[in-house]
């Protein structure tokens, strides 16, 4: 069996089960699958609600539910689910519940990284901009030797994400550390006195309209590697103007077509890393004040993906990481699992994209 030639790892969203905080902020059983199946289209040509297929309106709770998803990413080439994890300071966490399971049981067998969505939870895609739901704080090094503790058993668990065998650890906001250099050099020592090798750091370097990475500090700040985080779109002069047109005067929100080709990376820095979106549209949670990507389909995801695998070819085998955003975000309209729509139609596209010939 030919080996692909990347390591597609994607994104995973450890919600679409109740919590007491989604009850309390937004009505009792809210989920992600709420926000998705009440959405409606906004403009011509809008496909909304956009409904699962094969896997259903699952609940993470239940372990047949992981199964099902692990045996379908790995049919698909997914080496690894990058689980978002929530650690806002002082001990303080939401959405563990299905992870936690997964390092518990030992099931699903599929390979496994952390990602530090650190950033605060805010209402602003619900129209309550000005309402701070958690706050996202840095209140020093015993937190901070506290928040490694709590991750350390995944680290050391068989199914973890490694390169060299050192497990991979993905910061969502570096530009929000206080001192993004000193956070690298402190984990990296608390991995080695761990008795791990160290770690993989990766930053996300966002720059979702192509207009900037927010955070350039990869080399300087001593991370392993920098995803380089951007939407697909066709964001020119003239589609800009376009959709500020169609806001102002239909009260449409953002609407930039699918770019019909990848991006690429920036070259400010030589350890960046390629994502791929299948597609783009958060207005099932953020109605009129979304964005909206047109004109994705499964055979143009494929041809990102080869090009961005092509981009890395010439890298070492065990850093080809092509990030893929994401498996299960469905209220954002990025997601691999299948649809009623398309099938498993962004499945098979990732599959062959990173397989090539």
């Amino acid at each position: 069996m030919t080996a692909p030639r990347a390591r597609a790892v994607a994104f995973y969203l450890p919600q679409y089960h109740p919590v007491p905080e989604n009850d309390e902020w937004w009505g009792a059983g809210f989920t992600e699958w709420t926000n998705t199946a009440r959405a409606r289209p906004l403009f011509p040509g809008h496909h909304q609600p956009t409904l699962p297929a094969d896997l259903g309106f699952y609940d993470l709770r239940l372990p047949e539910a992981r199964a099902a998803q692990s045996a379908m990413a790995r049919e698909h080439g997914v080496e690894a689910f990058v689980y978002w994890h929530y650690w806002f300071g002082n001990g303080s966490r939401i959405l563990e519940r299905p992870f936690a399971e997964v390092l518990k049981t030992g099931e699903p067998d599929i390979s496994f990284c952390l990602a530090w969505a650190n950033q605060t939870w805010s209402g602003i895609w619900h129209g309550a901009s000005d309402r701070v739901l958690k706050e996202q704080v840095y209140p020093g090094l015993e937190d901070e030797r506290a928040h490694f503790e709590a991750v350390l058993p995944a680290f050391r668990d068989d199914r973890y994400l490694r390169v060299d065998d050192r497990p991979v650890f993905y910061v969502f906001r570096p530009e929000d550390l206080p001192d993004a250099a000193g956070f690298v050099d402190r984990w990296q020592e608390m991995a080695r006195r761990a008795g791990l090798p160290g770690l993989y750091l990766v930053a996300e370097v966002a720059d979702l309209l192509g207009l900037g990475p927010k955070f350039d500090g990869v080399d300087s700040a001593g991370f392993d590697a920098g995803a380089y985080i951007r939407m697909p779109v066709d964001a020119t002069r003239l589609a800009t103007l376009r959709m500020r047109a169609g806001r102002k005067l239909l009260r449409w929100p953002e609407i930039y077509r699918h770019a019909p080709e990848h991006a690429g990376l920036p070259a400010f820095s030589d350890r960046l890393q390629p994502s791929v979106f299948p597609n783009w549209d958060n207005t099932p949670r953020s109605g009129r004040r979304g964005l909206a990507i047109t004109g994705s389909s499964p055979e143009v995801f494929e041809r990102h993906v080869r090009q961005a695998v092509d981009s890395i070819a010439d890298r070492p085998a065990q850093e080809r990481f092509l990030w893929v955003k994401s498996w299960n975000e469905w209220a954002e309209g990025n997601h691999l699992e299948p649809d009623l729509r398309h099938g498993r139609g962004w499945l098979e596209a990732l599959r062959e994209g990173v397989a090539g010939g």
